[in-house]
């Protein structure tokens, strides 16, 4: 039963996958223009030819590794300070305006500013640190409150330390929050970094080349690059779910 219905959600799947490419040729058809509307097969052309491209890795890699930064940074922060914020609550309370700020302020206005503050490589990695942070934060806050409070009130009856507390039961019972936190805000971040490249124009990254395929209007290789950004996009998420179901399966 249960090979059953996965095969079902995947015939489903590619269903909905082949309608999206029928429906993309139609349209293409219709505007007559392969320069304006590429269709799928002209788009795998292009993505094809860009792998032949000699600064095709320098591109990628360097989209990835400020990825990886800003993922680094806003992991550590994020965790860092959440915990901090769920075990005392004048902190949570000093952070909220800084995580409103956050989520409320337009990302457009965050990298116009970053661009008159930072270099073109560092305004990326400053947007996906702005918008990951406060998804992770705000996951790990609300784990480290739905920790069991009688396991708290046992250590403390048996004087363990703070230390102990923390590492042994407030750690342990927010690992699901950390990597659900973490799954969630990958994606967004991904898409927020590759936003920042568009603007800030760096010499290599994803954004760079989108934004010279658009003032070219080589409509072909900026999808081709969207659909390179997509995947590696994918295979970040499958990559964090992978862990996730490791740790989980460890707990």
């Amino acid at each position: 039963m249960k090979n059953f219905i996965n095969n079902k959600k995947t015939y489903i799947v590619i269903s909905s996958i082949v309608l999206m490419l029928i429906l993309w040729e139609i349209i293409s058809i219709r505007v007559g223009s392969k320069h304006i509307m590429p269709g799928p097969l002209e788009s795998l052309k292009a993505a094809i030819n860009l792998f032949s491209n000699n600064d095709f890795l320098i591109t990628i890699g360097s989209t990835i590794l400020r990825g990886i930064i800003g993922f680094l940074i806003a992991i550590i922060a994020g965790i860092t300070l959440g915990i901090i914020a769920g075990l005392n609550p004048s902190f949570e309370t000093f952070m909220k305006p800084w995580i409103v700020l956050m989520r409320s302020v337009p990302i457009v206005s965050f990298i116009l500013l970053a661009l008159i503050w930072f270099t073109s490589k560092s305004v990326p990695i400053f947007i996906g640190i702005l918008t990951m942070f406060p998804m992770i934060f705000t996951n790990i806050t609300e784990g480290m409150h739905n920790v069991d409070s009688r396991l708290i009130d046992m250590a403390k009856l048996y004087k363990v330390s703070r230390k102990r507390i923390v590492s042994q039961v407030y750690i342990p019972a927010i690992i699901p929050f950390v990597t659900s936190g973490i799954s969630s805000a990958v994606g967004i971040g991904w898409r927020a970094i590759i936003v920042g490249e568009v603007l800030s124009l760096p010499e290599f990254g994803i954004g760079t080349s989108m934004h010279s395929a658009q003032s070219f209007l080589n409509v072909d290789i900026l999808i081709a690059w969207t659909f390179i950004a997509v995947m590696l996009s994918y295979l970040f998420e499958t990559l964090i779910r992978f862990i996730e179901h490791k740790i989980i399966r460890w707990r």
